[in-house]
This record gives C-alpha cells, sequence and structure tokens, in this order.
C-alpha cells in the first residue's frame, strides 16, 4: 500500500460455532466521578514529574521498581526456563528469511539471530534462495557498524532509487526510536557515499526523485513541525545543498497529523506523479501534486482513502468513506476503485472503475502490485484467501483466486515488476509459517520454504466462538487450546485484544505463546473486537471517538463468553495488550476488575486526558477525540484507566512494562499508572527497559528477556493455586 504504508512508518502481528449468549452484566459504576477528581487537572495530578523521561527523579522511580519487579519475577523458579525457551526462538535461524525482490531478480534480507542481534542486511540470488542453506553476501552488517561508530543502531529500513536500487537511504535508529537518522549508502561498493546524503536525526524521512534529487520531510527548525511532532513541511533536497538550502514545495497546519513527499513510479520505476501527502488527522488526508514548476495542485480524492497501486498505467485507491466522484459515481466505504492515471490528472471527471466491493464480513487486509497484476488478501470472516485482478481492455476488471492453502492468514509479501511473482506467506494458529511463490500469471503457487514446529501442537485445536457486545453486536474470536480440555472453568487463559487503528488481529502461528503458554496447557484467545480492521473501514469506525466504549464493551463481552461457556473462570483468565491494547486492558482493569486475575499491559496509553499533549500523542484525537473541547473530554474521561483507578476494588496485581526509548506512547503513562496504583494499596508489577523503543525491545535479548517476564507473571496468576496467593 503507498500512502497507507508511508504515513503507518511515520505514526505508527473452523467453522462458526453457534455462540452461547453471553452474560450482560453490566459494568459496576465507578466509585466516584471523575469530574473535578483525581488528574484532571496538572494541579490535580501529582505524578506529573515521572513524564519527564529522562528526569533524575523519575529514573531513580524506575531503577527502583526494575530491581523490586525483576526480583519477584525472575526469582521464580519457572523464569529460568521460559528466558531460555524464548531466547532460543527468538535467536534461532530456524527462521523463514523475509524476501525483498530486487529489479534484477536477486534477494535482499535483513536478519537478526544470536550473531547478528542488530541484524545485517544480505542479498542471494532466487536460485540460492530457493535452497535449504542460501548462498548470503553482507551488504551491511549493523552490530558492526555500531561497533566501529560506537553507537546504539537500530535499522530501521532502506529506501533505494529505482530502477537500478544501487543508491540507498539507510534509515537508522538511536536506540529503537522513531526518530531516524537517513544516510547514503553505494549498494554496488557497499559502503556509505562519501560527501552523499546525510540528514540529522528527526522523526520523518526522505523519498528518492532522482539521483541527485530528495523529498525530504523533516525537522528544518522551529515552525516545521506538526502538534504531534511529525514534519509539516517537504522540501527538495538537492545533491550538494545544504537542509537550509533546500526548496520548501508544501507547507501543512500545524494542527495537521504529518506532511511527506514520494512518487508513484512504473513497473520501470519512471516517475508517473510526484505526490504529496498531508495528513490532516490520522484518517483523512490531502494528496497533492508537485508540478513542474514548483506549484502543487491538490488531486480530487475521498478524504479517507489510500493510493494503493498503480498498475498497467491504473492508479488503484481504496476508499474508506461513501463518496460521490467527479465523474458523478457513487462509491461506498470499502471499495477499491482504480483510474487510468494520466487520463484522470487531467480530467478528475474520468470516470472510475469498481475493482473490488468487499461485503459486510469480508476486509482487504493487503494490496500489491506485479508488472501486470493487483494482487489483493481479502478475508471473509477472518480467514483468508489472495486474488489476482487484472485489468481487460474495457477497462473491467476480471479476478482469479491464486491455489494457496484454506481457512489460513495470508500475507502478500515482496512482488516483482519485472514480471508477475510474488511471494505470499501463509500461517495459522497450529501452522507453522509457509513461504510461497506465486505466478500471478498462471495462478500457481509453489512452496518455497517452510518452518517445522516449534512447539507441540499434538492435540491441539482452533475454534471461532462469537459473543454478543452490550449493544447486540456479535464479536468473533478465536480460542486456541488443547482438545481434551475440561469445560469446568479450570484452565488457565490468556485473552489478547488490540481494538483500533483499523488493524486486524488475524490468525497466525506465535512460537513464543505456543512453548510458554500453550504447550504448558494455557488456552490463548483473541477478540476480533470493533475498532479493529477485520471486517473493514466500517468495524473500525463503529468504535471511534464518542463509540469507543463500544470496543471495551465487546473485550469484556469475550470474557464473558469464556466463563459462560466453562472455558476458563476469573481465577484462571488474564488479559494482555500493548499500545492502544494497553489502554484495552486499562480499561479492562478499571471497568470489569471482577473478571479476570491478571493483566500484561504493554507500553500502553494509560492518561487519555492527556495522551494529546505526550509525544505523537496527538496525531491520534481522530481515532479517541480531543480532551481539549469539552464535549469530547467528557466521553474520554468516562473510560480513562489513570482517572479511573480507585481504591476498595477487586483489582488483581499487574505487569505494567514499557521503554524509556519509546518516542511514540510516552513512557510516562506507564509510570504513572503504576504510580497510582500502588498509592491506592495495590501491588503492581513494573518494568522499564531502558533501551529499545516503542517495540519494547532493541535487540534480541531484550526481547527474550520480556517474554520470560510476561510468562512468568502469567503462570504465576493464572496457573498457581489461587490458594498459594
Amino acid at each position: 500500500m503507498i500512502r497507507t504504508a508511508a504515513l503507518a512508518a511515520l505514526l505508527a502481528s473452523t467453522a462458526l460455532s453457534s455462540a452461547a449468549m453471553a452474560q450482560t452484566t453490566p459494568a459496576p459504576a465507578p466509585a466516584e466521578t471523575s469530574g473535578g477528581g483525581f488528574a484532571t487537572s496538572d494541579a490535580t495530578d501529582p505524578y506529573l514529574w515521572l513524564e519527564e523521561v529522562d528526569g533524575e527523579r523519575a529514573m531513580a522511580w524506575v531503577r527502583e521498581h526494575n530491581e523490586r519487579s525483576l526480583g519477584v519475577l525472575r526469582g521464580d523458579p519457572r523464569y529460568e526456563t521460559l528466558h531460555r525457551q524464548a531466547l532460543e526462538i527468538v535467536q534461532s535461524r530456524d527462521r523463514i528469511p523475509a524476501p525483498g525482490f530486487n529489479h534484477d531478480g536477486t534477494i535482499d534480507n535483513f536478519w537478526q539471530d544470536a550473531t547478528h542481534v542488530r541484524g545485517v542486511w544480505r542479498t542471494t540470488s532466487l536460485d540460492s534462495y530457493r535452497t535449504a542453506e542460501p548462498q548470503w553476501e553482507t551488504i551491511l552488517d549493523f552490530d558492526a557498524l555500531a561497533a566501529a561508530e560506537g553507537k546504539n543502531w537500530v535499522y530501521k529500513g532502506a529506501t533505494c532509487l529505482p530502477p537500478d536500487e544501487t543508491r540507498c537511504l539507510i534509515s537508522l535508529s538511536d536506540g529503537g526510536k522513531d526518530a531516524v537518522t537517513i544516510r547514503e549508502f553505494d549498494r554496488s561498493t557497499r559502503t556509505f557515499v562519501d560527501g552523499g546524503f546525510v540528514l540529522p536525526e528527526s522523526k520523518g524521512g526522505a523519498s528518492w526523485v532522482d539521483a541527485d534529487t530528495l523529498l525530504v520531510s523533516r525537522d528544518f527548525g522551529p515552525g516545521t513541525m506538526t502538534s504531534s511532532g511529525y514534519p509539516m513541511i517537504v522540501k527538495v533536497l538537492k545533491r550538494g545543498q545544504t537542509l537550509d538550502q533546500a526548496q520548501t514545495v508544501f507547507s501543512g497546519q500545524p494542527t495537521d497529523v504529518a506532511v511527506s513527499g514520494y512518487t508513484l513510479r512504473d513497473a520501470d520505476g519512471v516517475v508517473q506523479a510526484t505526490l504529496i501527502n498531508r495528513g490532516i488527522n490520522f484518517y483523512e488526508s490531502e494528496t497533492h501534486r508537485l508540478n513542474a514548476d514548483g506549484t502543487t495542485t491538490q488531486l480530487q480524492l475521498p478524504a479517507k482513502s489510500n493510493i494503493n497501486a498503480l498498475v498497467q498505467g491504473q492508479m488503484v485507491v481504496t476508499t474508506d468513506q461513501d463518496w460521490t466522484a467527479p465523474s458523478g459515481q457513487q462509491f461506498k466505504t470499502g471499495d477499491v476503485i482504480a483510474w487510468d492515471l494520466q487520463r484522470w490528472l487531467a480530467d478528475p471527471a474520468t470516470p472510475a472503475q469498481l475493482v473490488i466491493r468487499p461485503t459486510d464480513r469480508e476486509a482487504i487486509e493487503g494490496i500489491s502490485n506485479t508488472r501486470n497484476k493487483l494482487v489483493v488478501a481479502l478475508y471473509e470472516n477472518v480467514r483468508g484467501s489472495v486474488y489476482v485482478y487484472e485489468p481487460n481492455a474495457s477497462g473491467e476488471w476480471a479476478r482469479t483466486r491464486l491455489d494457496l492453502p484454506q481457512n489460513v492468514t495470508v500475507g502478500v509479501g515482496s512482488a516483482s515488476e519485472q514480471d508477475d511473482r510474488v511471494f505470499v506467506s501463509v500461517a495459522g494458529y497450529l501452522n507453522p509459517s509457509s513461504l510461497y511463490l506465486a505466478d500471478a500469471a498462471t495462478a500457481d503457487a509453489d512452496v518455497v520454504k517452510s518452518l517445522p514446529a516449534k512447539f507441540d501442537a499434538t492435540g491441539m485445536v482452533v475454534e471461532q466462538f462469537e459473543a454478543r457486545s452490550a449493544d447486540g453486536t456479535m464479536i468473533p474470536y478465536f480460542v486456541v487450546h488443547k482438545g481434551d480440555m475440561p469445560l469446568d472453568g479450570s484452565n488457565p487463559t490468556l485473552l489478547y485484544g488490540y481494538g483500533g487503528y483499523q488493524n486486524s488481529l488475524l490468525p497466525g502461528y506465535s512460537a513464543t505463546v505456543g512453548k510458554l503458554w500453550l504447550e504448558r496447557g494455557g488456552v490463548y484467545v483473541v477478540a476480533n473486537t470493533r475498532g479493529g480492521g477485520e471486517f473493514g473501514p466500517r468495524w473500525h469506525q463503529a468504535a471511534l471517538q464518542q463509540n469507543r466504549q463500544r470496543a471495551h464493551e465487546d473485550f469484556q463481552a469475550v470474557a464473558l463468553d469464556l466463563q459462560a461457556r466453562n472455558i476458563t473462570s476469573q481465577p484462571r483468565l488474564g488479559v494482555m495488550g500493548g499500545s492502544q491494547g494497553g489502554l484495552f486492558m486499562g480499561a479492562m482493569l478499571t471497568q470489569r476488575p471482577d473478571l479476570i486475575n491478571g493483566a500484561v499491559i504493554q507500553v500502553p496509553l494509560f492518561d487519555m486526558l492527556r495522551f494529546h499533549k505526550l509525544l505523537a500523542g496527538h496525531s491520534w484525537i481522530a481515532e479517541y477525540g480531543d480532551p481539549d473541547i469539552p464535549e469530547q473530554r467528557a466521553w474520554i474521561e468516562q473510560y480513562s484507566p489513570y482517572q479511573n483507578l480507585r481504591a476498595d476494588q477487586p483489582y488483581p496485581e499487574v505487569f505494567i512494562h514499557t521503554s524509556t526509548k519509546d518516542d511514540r506512547v510516552h513512557p510516562g503513562h506507564a509510570r504513572k499508572a503504576a504510580a497510582r496504583l500502588e498509592e491506592l494499596g495495590y501491588p503492581v508489577l513494573f518494568y522499564e527497559n531502558t533501551d529499545g523503543g516503542h517495540a519494547a525491545g532493541a535487540n534480541l535479548q531484550e526481547t527474550a528477556r520480556r517474554l520470560a517476564l510476561e510468562y512468568t507473571y502469567l503462570s504465576r496468576r493464572l496457573m498457581d493455586s489461587p490458594a498459594q496467593e
């Protein structure tokens, strides 16, 4: 997805059973109203000092909590085994190297293991890649680079200039932050270019126009960043110029989320349009064409839309709203439409062709293109298939289905622009990942690589149920468990959720969940709540802003349904989620603590009255609303976990973790949550990785430690006898 991926990178892995009616016990009323109460203003928040990321007092607090929590969890006799297993999995070389097509048909890959902790960028031929032991050549070793330069470099991607892809822009992050340093690299010599492009650390990015020209969006100094902390200005930077000499070609508004530039190229790498994306909010944007004379022209596209691909001269767009085109045509939310690009640029009233109109229980989870075809991952009831679309002479789009396994998760990977080959990944909760190389021209697909099982799934099954939410909407969820599981409420169960930003939770193979939880008798549940994208844009939009509580109720309904089916019970049910999912966990904790006996709250949002003032938070107003507007503040205040923590509630001991280097979701959210819980007299475990960024792991060792801590905690809460507590 061309525009979605660019903006997301700036901002931002059985038959349906008839469901038993879930209980509909209302959430307990808060013990007190939060209006005028705790942390409803700066003056009433005693823990603002914990928002000072590297403040001396704050870091002393972090060190104290780390020492205590690590002492508890690493002191558990299960920790060492879980840590060893997690480390073996994350450092295993027995993984499928994610392939990326180059213009010459060779394959690139970024790889991390015990030897390459920070990772290595490497390349091989397609024939070699298909063998059991490919012969890799190193392009850039990031461990060696970090050591040579004395830096804590984390690789954040490369953008290479078509068509020969020799010159690349490498993004390097200090410790995993979203902010990156960008440096020009020569693939042919495998060295950084002496005197080449270098952009100092900033949030933002750069895109090639030609060998001597970049479109740059970054921090150019005071007044050049939005309120969300992302670039507001796009400049054209010529080789040899300083950043101060770059020409401004577009300026957004301080209230925008972000502004960025990119090129729309054909399969031969020829630029067909140079475009500016102005993200007005997280979901609405404008696309402007940069003209030859340096002026810009706004293109007539829906505010909620994404440019997905350019194939055979056809620009493919997804609309996330009902829309009347300049041609007078009516399109619906979720439609995929296409125009002949050059005709449309010349005349916006050029009719569009409808490519796909998903049904209510379908969702498009990925769109890519080969040289001649459009390749789409289309899901029905959270099960995926891959279809190939191609325009015919009359402009209509015919489709065929790739020959792939059914009832699985499919992912469209790298596609060749020299021919019609495309990599497709296939996996399920109990099905180790397989990689297929498909020919979109013939619909044939062959297994290139497949993984052995990483845990013993003998006797395990996957079931899909539905829970009835408070407003009657049926919410699907998956349950992974041993087939002989007793239905007596005794099963330790981990319920995972996210529920935001149109991100779908699709069935996937997790070796760590399998080894550290399922194999040990745990049950794993994934809730496909509203706010996600499992059924397209409408499923997401149903839980936006004033309707956010619907997503919380969906998650709670799944917890109730699990207990109604006697799959588990309160002493055996724990929940887990990160980032927006951390907010989910906070809402469960404050609204329905009677349903759970544990919660893993990862890099969370928690203080929703201040989220928009911290780091990238302002960019999320379109998702949650604006706390500075009284009407919107009122609905946010109803569920904001930080303000709704109360004394004398049945809160279980929770495990909260975050990262000091997270420059997306401020670590202050997690710190303040822990401090408030302790003030109210509740036990809490808190761990802050002092490296790592929003992914909470700058290297594989830290990832393994985090996993071991989480599953040690869950074992203590859900597997031990309640009488032992």
